[in-house]
C-alpha cells in the first residue's frame, strides 16, 4: 500500500538554514508543507528568499495561523529560547512530532542550559522526553520519541570520528585540541551584529575560545560514553566562505594502537552509515567535496610523533550540521529509506 505524505510545518523558514530545509523538503516526495511561518515578510512567497525552490508553496504566515490537527511534523529553526515555548504549547497535539534545530532541547540539565545559554528553561518537563540526535548514533531509539533534537554543527563533526574511537577505548583522553573552522552562515543572517571585527569578510576570526557553547553538548555526550575524565580545547574560527566547516581534532593514541587500527575500528563502525565516509590515511582533505551535501568525510592522518594522529572531519555546516541531518532525523523517525530527499 502506498504510503501516505507527511503533514509539515517549518517554523523560522527565512533564515539560512529554514531555507535549506525548505529547498530540501520541497524535494522530499514524501513531505507536504502546510505551512512556512516566520515573523516578517507575511504573505510573500518564499521564493523570493531562495531561487533554487521551483515548487509552489504556501505563502509565509504567523504561527498562529497554524491548524495544529492537520500536521504530523514541525521543524523550528529559531533562536534559543523560541522553540521550547512553542512546544510546550502544542505537546498536546499527540499526532505531532518535533524536530528542533536549536539548542532548546540537545541539554539534558536545566541548570547547565541557562549557565551556558544564559536563559530559564520553561519546559523542563518535556527535556526527559526528547532525544538528542546525531541521526548515526540514534537509528535505533528516534521513532520512540516525539521532541527530536538536532545537534549543532561543530558537535557532529567532531562526535562522529570521536565517540566510536572512545567507546574502544583506542585514543588517550588528556589534551585532545580541537580547532574547528566555519563559513559565516553558522551565525546566521545577523552575523555582522554578533560579529563586529574589522573585515569580517575577508578575515579568519577566532572566537569563544574558552567558552563555546557546543561545548556543553560535548561534554554532556562524552559524558554518556564515559570518557568523563576527558580533557580538551576546543577552538572555533569563522573563516571568509559562506558554508563548510572542517574540524582538525588533534589526539594522542594508546601504546598498543597504530593509525591502521584507529583507521579500521572508523570504517567498520561507519560502514552502513551512508553518509559519513572515511578516506584512506593520510588523504588531503577540504570543505568542496561535502559542500550542498550531507556528507561527512573523515580523514584519518599521521604526524611526525608516531603516537599522535590528526583526524580532519569536513561537514557543510548549514546540511549534515543543520537542515540536511534535520531531514534524515525525519527519515529515520518515520521509517522512510534514511538518504530519501537528501541525494540531490
Amino acid at each position: 500500500m502506498k504510503r501516505k505524505k507527511i503533514n509539515i510545518a517549518v517554523i523560522g523558514a527565512t533564515g539560512y538554514v529554514g531555507l535549506d530545509l525548505v529547498y530540501l523538503l520541497s524535494k522530499h516526495p514524501m513531505a507536504n508543507i502546510k505551512y512556512l511561518c516566520a515573523k516578517r515578510n507575511i504573505s510573500k512567497s518564499i521564493n523570493i528568499f531562495d531561487t533554487r525552490i521551483k515548487k509552489r508553496l504556501p505563502k509565509i504566515s504567523k504561527v498562529n495561523n497554524i491548524s495544529w490537527n492537520n500536521l504530523d511534523l514541525v521543524f523550528l529553526s529559531l533562536p534559543n529560547g523560541e522553540a521550547q515555548k512553542i512546544i510546550k504549547k502544542k505537546i498536546k497535539y499527540k499526532n505531532i512530532k518535533f524536530i528542533d534545530l536549536s539548542a532548546d532541547f540537545r541539554i539534558k540539565s536545566p541548570k547547565k542550559y541557562k549557565q551556558w545559554y544564559k536563559k530559564e528553561h520553561y519546559a523542563k518537563n518535556l527535556i526527559s522526553q526528547s532525544l538528542y540526535s546525531i541521526s548515526e548514533f540514534v537509528k535505533n531509539d528516534i521513532k520512540k520519541y516525539r521532541i527530536i533534537a538536532n545537534p549543532g554543527c561543530y558537535p557532529t563533526s567532531i562526535q562522529l570520528p570521536l565517540i566510536p574511537l572512545i567507546k574502544k577505548r583506542l585514543i588517550k583522553l588528556k589534551n585532545i585540541s580541537i580547532d574547528s573552522k566555519s563559513g559565516y552562515s553558522g551565525a546566521g543572517k545577523n552575523f555582522k551584529k554578533k560579529f563586529t571585527h574589522k573585515n569580517i569578510d575577508d578575515s579568519v576570526y577566532a572566537y569563544s575560545i574558552k567558552k563555546h557553547r557546543h561545548m556543553s553538548e560535548l561534554d554532556q555526550e562524552f559524558e554518556k560514553v564515559k570518557a568523563n575524565n576527558i580533557s580538551y580545547a576546543f577552538n572555533p574560527h569563522l573563516i571568509p566562505m559562506f558554508r563548510g566547516l572542517l574540524s582538525s581534532i588533534y589526539l594522542e593514541i594508546k601504546d598498543k594502537t597504530n593509525i591502521k587500527i584507529i583507521h579500521k575500528e572508523l570504517e567498520k563502525f561507519h560502514r552502513k552509515n551512508k553518509f559519513v565516509k572515511i578516506l584512506k590515511i593520510n588523504k588531503s582533505i577540504g570543505t568542496g567535496n561535502v559542500m550542498n551535501t550531507n556528507y561527512c568525510e573523515i580523514s584519518i592522518c599521521e604526524t611526525r610523533n608516531k603516537k599522535k594522529i590528526v583526524i580532519f572531519s569536513a561537514i557543510d555546516n548549514l546540511l549534515k550540521g543543520a537542515s540536511g541531518q534535520a531531514i534524515q532525523n525525519m527519515n529515520l523517525a518515520y521509517g522512510f529509506k534514511e538518504s530519501l530527499g537528501l541525494i540531490l
